[in-house]
């Protein structure tokens, strides 16, 4: 049975750790439930239908990419990945593989409280503020039932794809630079480096485009960003 969409799963192995946050999450009125093993995590993920995950890079017996990926195939939860080493690497692989956000070993508890409440009142405002079907071509998107199809197959996107997708989709021929991109995913000031959204387009050409290596949908303006194509150049 679906739990709410208070219940916070952390997947953290440190005891003190994982106690600490729960506090502070409980303080501010949401359930936790802990996993101190990466396939617990998992399996606790995909039985109790959490509403959020917080999830340690390194635990035991499957480290978060692992997990993040396979979360990634059956739930589109937000993730917020925490790691000990802020090095680009591990920012672009958790952002790319459909993290939401990432944060550094150590923080403060009250930050990382404030993060999960800002991506879940993202969340909440993209399901509120648009609901129409966007279409190009046999492409669609239905941000109610949150499903990408291409002529008649439904495509299995990241969160993050899905958010830059349906960004694009809905503005076609508007040119978006790399930072507006990145705004429509970070909105509280943390520093997220440009080269994410390539990492993300890249990606998502290879799920939607007939020829990845010459789009026709997801177009390069060069020396700014990224625009959809208009439905006169399909």
């Amino acid at each position: 049975m679906p739990l709410s969409k208070k219940t916070i799963l952390i997947a953290e192995d440190d005891k003190n750790t994982s106690s600490l946050v729960e506090t502070y999450l409980q303080q501010e009125g949401f359930s936790t439930i802990v996993a101190f093993d990466g396939e617990d995590a998992l399996q606790l993920a995909r039985r109790s239908n959490p509403g959020f995950v917080i999830l340690d890079i390194m635990l035991p017996s499957m480290d978060g990419w692992e997990i993040c990926r396979q979360i990634r195939k059956f739930s589109e939860v937000p993730i917020l990945m925490l790691t000990a080493r802020e090095e680009e690497i591990d920012r672009v692989m958790g952002l790319s593989i459909g993290a939401d956000d990432y944060v550094v070993k150590p923080f403060s508890p009250r930050e990382l409280v404030e993060r999960v409440k800002a991506i879940l009142r993202r969340v909440e405002s993209r399901s509120q503020t648009n609901d129409q079907v966007l279409t190009h071509q046999g492409l669609s998107l239905d941000p109610v039932k949150l499903k990408v199809t291409l002529d008649g197959r439904s495509l299995n996107l990241t969160t993050s794809e899905y958010k830059l997708l349906q960004a694009l989709m809905s503005a076609p021929g508007k040119v978006f630079s790399r930072d507006e991109l990145l705004d429509r995913f970070y909105q509280h000031g943390e520093t997220v480096i440009d080269r994410v959204i390539d990492v993300h387009i890249g990606k998502l050409r290879q799920k939607i485009e007939s020829d990845p290596a010459n789009p026709q949908m997801i177009i390069t303006v060069r020396g700014f960003g990224y625009r959809f194509a208009e439905e006169e150049e399909g």
